[in-house]
């Protein structure tokens, strides 16, 4: 894809944010000369060496079989001792898919919490992504980390998922692309990087038990796809593998994903670290994980005694003991922990890391409807009335191992009960600045009141006195618990409906970690995704109102009309399990299985082109306060180019869509090419990518295979709305993975 405009923009924030200390990613020559000096360190090992840096702890003082902490140890997700001896340096991990983790204060301290990871993907900008992990990353350092468990690259098979907010999109282009810029701008920090979880996880409920059914090549062309793209361009140093089952067999045990694909078929030398109790057996081993994560939660600690006494029975075990122990080693090379390791107390400048939060924020604002350009709001309002959404407060977050929150902790934290380890995780969170505090500073003549939609007539009496209505709809989503639909909680569909009945001029404000429902679209003229806006969230929700930012975002996922239209309309298991955090089976025998198969490959838009439904809002959506026009497709080959002109009377950003659309007479929609592009009023730019032949292509038993003939692309506004097809001959062609 063409970089012209996202890189300048990328390269702004992360001048402003990290001047000149930033080093660069390690690169895969980087790699090659780590793995080198694995294997002689490798050599130098006695024995008992050989499983220290097999497994790790969670060194937290709360869950079942809490571990003894070492001293050197920081509360957070995991530890993995070191070996003094040969200078190989402690592995010291917290999850950061969008900041460094809160693990409810334990260390005292906050961190800078990232817009969720649809409102990220939203901006369609590998350079916002880049300088959003490299910002995690720097924090991370200056907390003493050197392992961060991010790079969350599942795809959206199902928009009820708990940790849809986390992850990025339905597509494996626009996926795998992004998590490798976040990638990349952890890892330039001398830190490890995950990407995860690998693979198939598309649910909560069950998430232990599981069964996903897919076929090879399905899997392949989708999201195994998104994973081969973020390794190749973010060269993560670990993977973390899935709680899930993939047909049959449990994701930290899978021979054919973790050797087959990933290590043989991908030449990946990284290691394979487990989810926290994710691990069945010792002979995950043989099959391909190479460190035993938070090994208290499993049913032993496999990778210690028991790992060694096999290796030293068995040569085959002794090699593969060999091998996981050059693969984290190469790890660690790579990243230089060994010559620089992260040291507790750095500085943070928090106020530089909430620009970049707030860029971030502002790019990934969807606007999903303005009849009558209610929007941008005039500055000069006299009377707003805001409702709903603890506006006073903060902004949404999403819960579970990825919460986030800044120093001081949550601005309200809504406890849901529970009284096992894991309840602390079921807390709702308001975080950052107030949406109601940006509004007043862009309205300061205005008489600008606040109700918390509680009590609808309160509302409503707000409302019919104001100018313009600005209600906050929010519905909350966290690791461990699915969706049962799409409809917002609390009766907050009914409030809108009675807000918008007393002020026609009422804008919705969504704040979600999933696509909802919108029984009252029609009647209300002004509607705005503003997903979990992290730490700057509520500048940029205002500054987006009132015009300040030009509305830029577009859907990453399809935001279904119903759950009727999805390939399983109920979620699997949702109604006859117990939803917990750690998803642990209710009995020995307990079975779940998803039938992925259903849409295979076609997910998300293009399980909708497939069955040609029409959806609420399509993947690819977003409007502007300005006008776009994308002229002169060709395609000569793998090259495509065009003009993006804004034809608009302000300046403004649109993001190009280059779609496949036909395969000789066989009907095929996929993504092959997009640009997010920043144009003045009246100004046009041209704009080339290059086409991955593996989107054109299809997986067989002899690799990718490209049907040679007459291909069909057009230019979208959005997976819904596309341009005159142009047609250009592909030559046939197969490749090796």
């Amino acid at each position: 894809m063409t970089k012209h405009s996202w890189m300048m923009a990328g390269a702004a924030v992360m001048a402003l944010t990290y001047g000149t200390a930033q080093a660069d990613a390690p690169t895969a020559a980087d790699i090659a000369r780590a793995e080198a000096h694995a294997v002689a360190t490798v050599k130098a090992m006695n024995a008992d060496e050989k499983t220290v840096l097999t497994h790790g702890i969670m060194p937290l003082p709360f869950g079942p079989n809490s571990a003894k902490v070492p001293a050197d140890a920081i509360p957070g997700a995991g530890y993995v001792p070191g070996v003094a001896r040969l200078g190989v340096p402690a592995l010291k991990e917290s999850d950061a898919s969008l900041g460094v983790a809160y693990v409810n204060g334990l260390r005292g301290d906050g961190a800078t919490a990232l817009p969720s990871g649809l409102a990220q993907a939203a901006t369609w900008n590998p350079a916002i992504l880049e300088a959003g992990g490299a910002m995690i990353g720097s924090e991370a350092r200056a907390k003493g980390f050197n392992v961060l468990l991010a790079g969350g690259v599942n795809l959206t098979r199902d928009p009820r998922n708990g940790r849809t907010f986390e992850y990025l999109s339905e597509d494996p282009l626009l996926s795998g692309t992004l998590v490798g810029a976040a990638i990349r701008g952890i890892q330039s920090n001398g830190i490890i990087s995950t990407i995860k979880h690998f693979a198939l996880n598309g649910q909560e409920t069950g998430r232990k038990f599981v069964d996903t059914r897919i076929s090879e090549a399905a899997a392949r062309e989708s999201d195994l796809l998104a994973f081969e793209i973020g390794i190749e361009q973010g060269q993560p140093l670990s993977v973390m593998c899935s709680y899930n089952v993939i047909n049959g067999t449990h994701g930290c045990d899978h021979d054919m994903l973790l050797n087959t694909v990933l290590k043989h078929d991908w030449h990946w030398k990284g290691f394979v670290m487990s989810d926290w109790g994710a691990v069945p057996s010792l002979d995950t081993a043989i099959h391909g994980l190479d460190q035993q994560s938070g090994a208290q939660l499993d049913p032993k600690v496999f990778f210690g005694a028991d790992l060694a006494a096999k290796a030293k029975a068995d040569p085959k075990w002794a090699a593969r003991l060999n091998d996981m122990n050059k693969r984290v080693l190469t790890a660690i090379y790579a990243a230089g922990i060994d010559k620089n390791d992260a040291k507790p107390g750095g500085a943070i400048d928090f106020a530089a890391h909430g620009e970049v939060a707030l860029e971030a924020a502002k790019q990934g604002i969807v606007l999903l409807k303005n009849t009558g350009n209610l929007l941008p709001l005039a500055k000069t309002a006299k009377h707003i009335a805001v409702i709903g959404g603890y506006a006073v407060a903060g902004v949404l977050s999403g819960g579970g191992s990825s919460q986030v929150d800044g120093v001081g902790g949550p601005k309200v934290a809504i406890p849901l009960g529970g009284d096992g380890p894991w309840a602390s995780f079921f807390s709702q969170h308001y975080q950052g600045v107030a949406p109601l505090a940006g509004i007043r500073a862009n309205a300061k003549d205005a008489n600008v009141t606040y109700r918390d939609g509680s009590i609808i007539a309160e509302a409503v009496d707000q409302a019919k006195k104001a100018d313009v209505a600005i209600v906050f709809a929010t519905k909350w989503s966290t690791e461990g618990k699915d969706q049962g639909d799409l409809t917002l909680p609390n009766g907050q569909d009914a409030l809108i409906a009675a807000v918008v009945a007393a002020n026609p001029h009422t804008i919705v404000v969504l704040e979600t970690g999933n696509p909802v429902a919108m029984p009252w679209l029609d009647k209300v003229p002004a509607v705005i995704e503003a997903w979990y806006s992290g730490a700057r969230g509520g500048d940029a929700i205002a500054s987006v109102l009132f015009g300040d930012t030009n509305p830029s975002g577009h859907l990453p996922v399809t935001f279904p009309a119903s759950t009727a239209q999805l390939p399983r309309p109920v979620l699997d298991g949702y109604w006859d399990l117990e939803t917990n955090f750690s998803g642990d089976p209710p009995s020995p025998d307990a079975k779940l299985s998803a039938n992925y198969d259903i849409e295979g490959s076609d997910v998300g838009y293009r399980w909708f082109a497939r069955t040609k439904q029409k959806s609420l809002f399509p993947f690819g959506y977003g409007l502007s306060y300005t006008s776009f026009a994308n002229t002169g497709l060709k395609v000569n080959g793998l090259k495509a180019s065009f003009t993006v002109k804004n034809t608009g009377a302000r300046p403004g950003a649109t993001v190009a869509q280059l779609y496949l659309t036909a395969r000789g007479a066989e009907a095929k929609q996929r993504l092959v090419g997009f640009a997010r592009v920043d144009l003045k009023a009246g100004e046009e730019k041209p704009v080339s990518v290059t086409i991955d032949p593996r989107l054109l292509a299809d997986w067989t038993k002899d690799g990718w295979t490209i049907k040679g003939g007459q291909y069909s692309f057009a230019l979208g506004e959005d997976a819904e709305h596309l341009g005159t097809p142009v047609t250009a001959s592909i030559a046939a062609a197969k490749k090796k993975d």
